[in-house]
């Protein structure tokens, strides 16, 4: 929900991504930059609805970093906004601005992923607060979420240096009633400001910077043992209960007549607060999800506390997950809801990475893939993809296979990627590819959009993030520029053209780009307005289940007269045309109904 009202009172229904957004507006942020990336795509989307803000999509979370960074040391509020895989891309801007510091406020919101909803890993990025030497806060509901921003901004300024704001994924999507306030003014300068000693880090500033990231560490840690963002709360004296986040909620529901410490502030920890805490309690529990970040820093205090023991280093916490830890409290575990059958994800009928990783499981090929939709090719019955590790790394993958093993063993790499994994972080893998003459052929997935996040747009799709027209990278001419000879853009829909394309380049001993252009079926700008339907002559299908391979959700199996036989949902069907295509004998035609 977004209120654009200025000087407001009012109280709204918010998610957590929502509240943020709210929050760098009330705090007077000037530039907002980020890389779609579940669970915080939807921050930058909803800043981009408030006005005098400038907001972009990013090239990648490395980009968006370093322009929001030169916002904020130019004098203006600055936001970067990403999930927690992509500080990994951004870590090198990072380290450096911990040193510098800032000149406005500057924001860096991490998204982590704890259950792997959306994501390859779990890894919690409260150690990057650590490692980085930067304060990070965490919220724990929608109103938390907007006050820690306004705070976060004020902290970075006194501080000068940049801090983090920690969501996860319950919280990024869930929703509360925020109380709206002031949107504060903050004057931007209308000059640039020159300080080398601060801002260029050449080793002999970076000396003398060093110990001020030090200094201010310890003044940070100080700060934190008087913050009402780390609350005490004493009830039942025989347990005491030390969390933040969302975890917070969930302990607090199932636990009401314990005492707390909730920890608004992840890092640094207010240690005297900890001791005295500890000092009030019988005994000390930490609940946190994923890394024992707390229970480790709080052990090194010599406070005796019990946590990973009875919590497990892998997913999420969960009000069922306390209700059993309660059981062995109490002896008497609570039964937990029946669970509702799982739905294995599938892709979109009509999709076009559909028929692409149908042919190239027909071929035999080693697929190295990458993130994306497409990584559902690796899903049974297609099974079509071999390995998967982050951003960009399937053509670097393939490469390797390709130097170690060239045609032996399964074949041939491929790798595939999709448009805008391409342009995030796959332009230097063809660079290394060409220039180490490696023999992979890339199929490079063009739908026109992010669609795993939302379908947003890219430096591919011709469009901003407000809608407004740009320049649209040429694929072809970019793979070229690089160095690729033999570049070839491809409807994936037309099958026996797509394979004969394939058998061709996989031959080649040098390295040649696929470029298989085929927009998202939920693409808003690119609908089809020649919709065609297909339907099963059920006498002439033999229940071979071929067309099954494709795992198209509008293919169903049904028993009929003639047998098992093939139907086609027309009330899903996109009349792509692929079934038609891999029916061996003709059973599925155009319909004229």
């Amino acid at each position: 929900m977004i209120i654009r009202q200025e000087n407001t009172n009012q109280k709204a229904l918010m998610s957590g991504n929502e509240a943020i957004a709210r929050g760098a507006y009330e705090a007077g942020v000037r530039v907002a930059t980020g890389y779609p990336g579940t669970p915080s795509t939807e921050i930058i989307e909803s800043l981009v609805e408030y006005d005098d803000i400038y907001v972009e999509w990013s090239a990648n979370e490395k980009v968006a970093f370093e322009v929001a960074y030169g916002a904020s040391a130019s004098g203006g509020r600055a936001i970067v906004a990403m999930k927690h895989v992509g500080v990994n891309v951004a870590a090198d801007p990072l380290f450096a601005a911990s040193y510098t510091g800032v000149r406005a406020g500057f924001v860096i919101v991490t998204a982590d992923d704890p259950e792997m909803h959306s994501s390859q890993n779990e890894q919690d990025n409260r150690n990057y607060a650590r490692f980085a030497k930067v304060p990070m806060l965490e919220p724990s509901d929608s109103q938390e979420a907007k006050d820690f921003v306004r705070l976060a901004f004020d902290m970075s300024e006194e501080f000068d240096t940049p801090v983090f704001l920690r969501t996860t994924t319950r919280l990024s999507h869930s929703k509360s009633v925020v109380n709206l306030s002031q949107v504060e003014s903050h004057h931007v300068p209308d000059r640039l400001f020159r300080e080398p000693e601060k801002y260029v880090l050449l080793p002999r500033y970076s000396r003398t910077r060093h110990p001020l990231v030090e200094d201010r560490i310890k003044r940070l840690a100080d700060f934190a043992e008087t913050s009402a963002i780390n609350r005490v709360e004493i009830n039942e004296r025989s347990a005491g209960i030390i969390c933040s986040g969302v975890c917070y909620n969930y302990a607090k529901e199932v636990f009401p007549d314990y005492s707390f410490l909730k920890l608004g502030m992840a890092y640094p920890l207010p240690r005297k607060k900890i001791m005295d805490f500890a000092e009030t309690v019988r005994k000390v529990y930490v609940f946190e999800e994923l890394d024992p970040f707390f229970e480790e820093q709080i052990r090194a205090m010599g406070i005796d506390v019990t946590g990973k023991e009875m919590f497990s280093m892998c997913g999420e916490f969960s009000p069922d997950i306390a209700e059993k830890i309660k059981g062995k409290f109490d002896n008497n575990v609570k039964n937990g809801m029946d669970s509702l059958p799982g739905r294995q994800p599938n892709m979109c009928p009509g999709c076009p990475y559909r028929p692409v990783f149908y042919t190239l499981k027909k071929l035999g090929l080693f697929i190295a893939g990458d993130i994306g939709c497409y990584t559902l090719g690796a899903l049974a019955p297609l099974e079509a993809i071999d390995s998967t590790v982050c951003m960009g790394a399937s053509i670097g993958y393939g490469m390797g296979v390709d130097k170690l093993l060239g045609r032996h063993a399964m074949g041939k790499a491929v790798s595939v990627i999709g448009d805008a994994t391409f342009l995030h972080s796959g332009i230097p893998g063809v660079l290394n590819m060409v220039y180490n003459k490696s023999a992979v052929t890339v199929v490079i997935l063009d739908n026109r959009t992010i669609a795993m996040t939302g379908r947003q747009d890219h430096p591919g799709t011709g469009f901003t993030i407000r809608g407004d027209n740009t320049h649209s990278v040429d694929y072809e001419a970019l793979c070229r520029s690089l160095g690729v000879n033999h570049v070839y853009t491809i409807d994936p829909f037309k099958m026996a053209e797509f394979e004969t394309v394939v058998k061709t380049e996989i031959q080649r001993p040098e390295p040649s780009v696929i470029i298989s252009r085929g927009p998202c079926v939920l693409h808003r700008r690119l609908q089809r307005a020649d919709k065609i339907s297909f339907m099963v002559k059920e006498h002439m299908c033999n229940g071979c289940g071929e067309c099954q391979r494709l795992v198209c959700p509008a293919l169903e199996w049904r028993r009929s007269r003639a047998g098992n036989t093939a139907f086609i949902n027309r009330a899903m069907c996109y009349g792509c045309g692929v079934c038609m295509q891999v029916c061996k004998e003709g059973a599925i035609v155009e319909s004229n109904e």
